[in-house]
């Protein structure tokens, strides 16, 4: 008996071009956050999301308020998960050190990350 798929995928063709369209939309969204900044970021919350808020920064009023609607399995969920990431980051950025050493005199090799 052969296998029967249910569902498949796009072909690559289609995946390729859907691709090229989302990074041409993000392209052009982060060059306009860059050319105009808070301005452009308005917008495109408007139109994403139609969030319009007075104001982009929240108070520590807000986000305790915030904080206070999320149930406390969640919060311990999300400080289990916030302290495995940072745990493995730290020690990820301390295995990416810069090297440079010179192997002869004037020979100077090494490698220098650069995120």
């Amino acid at each position: 008996m052969g296998v029967e798929y249910l569902k498949t995928g796009k072909p690559e063709t289609e995946r390729s071009v859907d691709d090229a369209k989302v990074r041409e939309i993000v392209e052009t969204a982060l060059a306009d956050i860059g050319e105009r900044g808070d301005a452009a970021v308005r917008e495109l919350a408007e139109k994403f999301d139609g969030y319009v808020p007075a104001s982009f920064q929240l108070s520590q009023q807000d986000i305790d308020a915030l904080i206070a609607q999320v149930s406390p399995r969640d919060l311990e969920d999300i400080r289990f998960a916030q302290a495995q990431v940072r745990r493995f980051a730290e020690a990820q950025r301390a295995s990416m050190t810069d090297i440079e050493i010179e192997t002869e005199p004037g020979v100077i090799l090494g490698h220098k990350n650069i995120p």
